[in-house]
């Protein structure tokens, strides 16, 4: 899998967790500095508290558009760090 945005690759990996039909990709494989926390957060019932980043590429930043659970709930425990993608980042199996 590999997320793609302005031209540049933001993540690439071979073990991504899908949940919901989102990859959530490994730390270790986000293109570094490519993220930016922002401080914003959301609640899924099952998953827990996500915080978001802004994606950053080619000088150009795509706020709140990457999530991770840096502490899920039990149920969600495979995807603790792991980062997705939405709002114009291209996903591509």
């Amino acid at each position: 899998m590999r997320a793609l945005w302005n031209d540049a690759v933001i993540a690439e990996s071979d073990a991504t967790v899908v949940i919901e039909g989102n990859h959530y990709v490994p730390p270790d494989s986000i293109t570094p500095g490519a993220l930016i926390a922002t401080g914003a957060t959301s609640t899924c019932p099952w998953k827990g508290t996500a915080d978001y980043h802004t994606v950053t590429a080619g000088g150009r930043e795509n706020p709140d558009s990457a999530w991770s659970y840096p502490t899920p709930k039990d149920a969600a425990a495979e995807i603790k760090d792991h980062v997705a993608f939405w709002n114009g980042i291209s996903v591509v199996e």
